[in-house]
């Protein structure tokens, strides 16, 4: 198989972490070589970025502002690590992607989706993760879980209709791609686990087969 952009996406206090270990050891075992990723964040640049959009500032940050950072810091992302790391013929594991801006800056502060749509084409084209896993969690369960880590931040005070808006727009999307599934994080951990096991098993397998498919046809020819 060619190397893949997986995704792992979800509400703050899903437990996209633990899963992203899973995938990046499940990936390990089948002889990838892995780069894991974070947005915003993931380069130098991005990082920064990260840091203004995450803390909070005597000033009102608009929308507007928290959008553009989002989308300059996967820019950055995009072009400086993971389409080079995908061309060394590695396998990329994303913490958030741009489903992320649709969900929470799309649903969760309202922007039209025609804005994000031009910035998406802007700065990303054609590029697309492989697989996207949505991790579902009540946002009253997320926000608990994200406070038993610490101190919330900028973008986790948001609120939570915010989140509740959010969530509704992930659900939307993952039902409308081809790409994405949703598993239940509102399970045991180790069931959460099982399912993500379960979801990569069946879309590396078939991803396996169509590469098997298309050698025989070169055969063939």
């Amino acid at each position: 198989m060619n190397p893949s952009f997986i995704v792992v996406e979800g509400l703050e206090g899903a437990g996209k972490s633990s899963v992203i270990e899973l995938i990046r050891a499940f990936l390990v075992a089948k002889g990838h070589d892995v780069e894991c990723t974070r947005e915003p964040g993931g380069t130098p640049m991005a990082e920064a970025i990260r840091e203004c959009v995450k803390q909070t500032w005597d000033e009102v940050v608009t929308q507007e502002t928290e959008l553009l950072l989002m989308y300059a810091a996967r820019s950055q992302l995009v072009e400086n690590k993971i389409k080079p790391a995908m061309a060394k013929n590695k396998w990329v594991i994303g913490d958030r992607h741009d489903m992320s801006s649709v969900a929470y800056q799309g649903g969760g502060r309202g922007i039209d989706i025609s804005v994000l749509n031009t910035l998406r084409k802007m700065t990303l084209g054609s590029f697309e993760p492989d697989l996207v896993l949505y991790l579902d969690v009540e946002p009253s369960v997320g926000l608990a879980r994200a406070r038993g880590r610490g101190e919330l931040d900028r973008i986790e005070l948001s609120g939570l209709s915010f989140f509740e808006n959010a969530r509704r727009t992930y659900k939307k999307l993952v039902q409308d791609s081809s790409k994405a599934v949703e598993i239940d994080a509102m399970q045991e951990m180790n069931v959460v686990h099982s399912d993500v096991r379960a979801a990569l098993e069946n879309w590396y397998a078939k991803g396996c087969l169509a590469t098997n498919n298309v050698e025989i046809k070169r055969v063939d020819q």
